[in-house]
Parts: structure tokens; sequence; C-alpha cells
């Protein structure tokens, strides 16, 4: 450690290094109030949020509806099909029209995977407007 040996005898004579002291002491500080507040402020309040009673959409004249049946069947409306034939009986339905609205339904059995490849067949034949139906329960808020 090297010092300066000052020998003018001169109290007031001019400081060239700078005392970071007084900052460094205020970092930590600042440190410190941080390390209390964050935690603070990432806790959880509860709240109770007001509910809200939304109108049900307007239902248009003539839906056009694809069930999937528990069996694994697909009906487009009433009329039961194969399903790689599904595409082919909504052109019928629809006379081509891919930017009209259809409601998907499906049994409950039914499996994930069958009802994403149903909806994957539905967007690469071009009917990207797809409803999922399900049935309204009094019982909303409670998990089945």
């Amino acid at each position: 450690m090297a010092f300066h040996m000052n020998d003018d005898g001169d109290d007031l004579a001019e400081q060239h290094d700078i005392n970071v002291t007084p900052f460094i002491d205020v970092m930590l500080v600042l440190l410190i109030i941080f390390m209390v507040a964050a935690p603070l402020a990432t806790v959880d309040v509860p709240v109770e949020l007001p509910t809200a009673s939304l109108k049900a959409a307007p239902r248009p004249e003539k839906p056009l509806f694809l069930t999937i049946e528990a069996n694994g069947d697909v009906a487009v409306n009433d009329t039961t099909v194969p399903a790689e034939k599904m595409i082919a009986a909504l052109d019928h339905e629809t006379q081509g029209d891919h930017t009209q609205r259809l409601f998907l339904r499906a049994d409950k059995t039914v499996p994930y995977g069958m009802l994403m490849q149903t909806m994957d067949r539905l967007q690469h034949g071009g009917y990207l407007k797809i409803g999922l139906v399900a049935q309204q329960s009094d019982q909303a808020d409670q998990p089945q």
C-alpha cells in the first residue's frame, strides 16, 4: 500500500483522489431497502372480483353443427358421414362458403386427440371459424 506524505504542512490542500466510501454506503443502504421491499411487492392480495352477466351471442338462423359421437362417428348436422368425407359434406352444406361459422360438439368421452384431429382437418379444409359447444351448467363454479 502506498500513501502520500504532504510535507507542506497545509491541511487544506486539494486532494486528487475520489472518496468512494459515501457512495458505497448509499448503495448498500439501497440494496438492503430493495431486498426488503421486493418480497413485499410480490405478495398476492385476495380480491373478490365482481360478477358479470354476459348476453348470449345471437344464434344464426340455420346453425351448422359438426358432432363427434362417443363411438367416434362424425355427423354434419344430423347426417353421419365418414371422417374422410367430412370436408366434402361441409362444402355441400355451406355451398363452399368457408367463412361460415361451424359449431363443433363432441361427447365428453371423446379423446382429446380425436377432437384435435377433427379441428386439424377442418383447418386444412379451409374452415377457420369454429365454435366449441358445451352444455351450460347451473354449477359452473364447481369443478366436476
